[in-house]
Parts: C-alpha cells; structure tokens; sequence
C-alpha cells in the first residue's frame, strides 16, 4: 500500500468584508475565503470561547424540544461518516432526538462513539439564535442551519449552493478542491451517498494511491484552513470540501443560498437523467449531443437565441415563473410518456 500524508495550500483569507465587497468582489471570484474574525461579536461565540459547559448551555436554553435528526456512529469508526466495508451500506445509523439530549450524549460519550446532529434548522430547534447570531452579509431570509457533534470527519464532498459556514466552538479544518478535480477525487455513487451528495472515496488522512493514484493530480489544486470560533468560510457552489472537528463539543452555523429560479430544478438531476439518456448513446452520437449542449446550455460560442424576437426564445429567453412553470409541465408530460 502507497500511503501519504499530504499537504496543501492556505485558503486566501480577508477580514473586515462588507456586503457590497462580499458580492461585488468574493462571489464573482468563484474561490474560496476564509473571513477571520467574521463572527467575533456573537454571543454563541463568546459561549463557544468559554469552553463546552457554556455552548451546552447557551444552545440548550434555545431548544424548544422539536426534534432533529442525528447520525450515530459506533466507535470503530473514528467519528468517519462514511460508506460501511462492504456492499450500499453506510457505518452509520440515524435516529431522532432533540437538540439538548443530543448534546448531552456528545458531552457524556467515553467509549469513541459519534454522534452527530447536522443541517438542522436553526428556527425549528433553536429560534432566537439568528437574531441573536445576525450573518451581515447575506440576507434574512437565507437560513441558519446548525450542526453539532463532537470529533467527527465528514468526506470530501460538494454542496448544490454556495456556502458561508461559521465556526461557532471548537475548531474545524477545511480542506477543498476546485470542481475542475473532480476526475481525480475518486466519487462515491451518485445514486447512493452518506448524507445526501456524492462524495469523495479518498480518504484525507492518509491517501491510498495504489487504490487512487490519479488523487496525486489533485494534490497541488488542494487548499486547506483551520477556523476557530469566530472564523468563517465561503464556499462556492460545487467546490469540494472535506471537514474535519475537533473538540468535545464542536458547533457550526452554515447558511445556504443560491441563484438559482426556486422551481427551476437542480442540476444534479439534470447530470442523473443525462447519464440516463446520454451516456449509453453510441459514441458519434454522444459527441453530436456535447455539441448541442456546448451550443445551448454551455454556450461557448454566441448566443444561441440571438437570432429569434423574443416572443419567439422561449427556454432560450430570460428565466420567468411563467416560463418555469411552462418548462416542468413540459418535461413532467415527458418523462410520464417514458414510463
């Protein structure tokens, strides 16, 4: 077995950021940054700065008891979410609780056992915290999602948004990778994932590069930062990023958002259907199609409307409800055809 420890580049990191600069400049940039300090005056942070006693209570305080959802792990597996040994199976099960018992179990766990609470709403279990925690650079209406455990390792993996995720207590190390690398990370089943998207088969740690040698390719592309309470990072819509915690009780505040029209579909399910419909297709035919998408969806060269008035574009005209509406009943009328 050919095993490393890698190293990698620091995550370019700014202080101070306005929302004007944070639009105007970060989000246009397409890469990610680190935002030291974007988070010092919560208190929750100052909470997470006073160690685990004051975070359990700060968050237990805003429970209301609804209930949440939590990957437990048994001890074997290092607080590694991830694929089980053998078969479409994960090392880990799923159970539901409440904010404050999970909490305790974190805090009262002696014998390696995960237990992880994530992307929980936090108006549905902790109301109170956005008003008290405000995200200035994104506005009210993008929500506050909690995540909450212990040592844990979450698999290199990308999110359908862009992403500012607060360190709230304990410490958590971001490693990522451009999109552009995703030949050479190795991805898991698209249509059977731990948690919800496609991840990483390489692990982090120590890379097996006898099973995965194409993920020294990806190795000089790779960027890393350690966050403490207070920091914060952007992540770019498809961007890898592998998490790693420490701490006996380690929170996080991550707020999605995207461009994207609301019913406009996800691209994701886009790539499954074109796996199902292209990729089978003889090969003549498969680069007839990658011309076509070049043409319209990619548009590497003009504007593929541009020659037709604008009653006329239709899907190649501005993105409206109506049009949105129009499309989906299109495709649903299409795909209910095919059976």
């Amino acid at each position: 077995m050919s095993a490393m420890t890698p190293t990698f580049a620091p995550i370019p990191e700014r202080a101070d950021v306005t929302p004007e600069v944070f639009h105007a400049q970060i989000v246009p940039a397409y890469a990610p940054v680190v935002l030291r300090g974007f988070a010092a005056d919560w208190p929750a942070v100052a909470a997470g700065l006073a160690g685990p006693g004051k975070t359990a209570a700060y968050l237990k305080a805003l429970d209301t008891g609804s209930p949440v959802q939590a990957f437990v792990g048994p001890p074997e597996i290092g607080g590694k979410f991830f694929y089980a040994p053998q078969g479409r199976a994960v090392n880990f099960t799923r159970k539901q609780t409440r904010l404050s018992a999970a909490i305790d179990e974190i805090l009262a766990t002696t014998d390696g056992a995960s237990l992880y609470v994530g992307s929980t709403p936090a108006r549905q279990a902790a109301p109170g915290f956005e008003a008290a925690n405000r995200n200035r650079l994104l506005p009210p209406a993008v929500e506050a999602r909690l995540w909450v455990g212990g040592e844990t390792s979450i698999q290199t993996h990308y999110d359908l948004s862009d992403n500012i995720a607060v360190v709230v207590a304990g410490r958590r190390r971001f490693t990522l990778f451009p999109p552009d690398q995703t030949k050479n990370l190795y991805v898991g089943p698209l249509d059977f994932t731990p948690a919800g998207q496609p991840v990483s088969l390489v692990s982090l740690d120590a890379p097996d590069l006898d099973r995965h040698p194409k993920f020294v390719d990806a190795l000089p592309h790779g960027m890393s930062a350690e966050l403490e309470p207070g920091d914060a990072i952007y992540i770019p819509t498809l961007w890898w990023h592998h998490v790693r915690s420490s701490g006996p009780l380690n929170v996080l505040a991550n707020y999605w958002w995207s461009d994207l029209a609301g019913k406009a579909g996800s691209p994701f399910e886009v790539l499954i259907h074109a796996l199902m419909s292209l990729r089978h297709l003889p090969e003549p035919q498969r680069q007839a199609w990658r011309a076509i998408f070049d043409h319209y969806v990619f548009e590497t060269g003009d504007d593929p409307g541009a020659h037709l008035p604008p009653e006329m574009k239709g899907v190649l005209g501005p993105l409206s409800p109506q049009l949105t509406h129009n499309v989906r009943a299109f495709l649903l009328h299409a795909l209910g055809k095919g059976g």
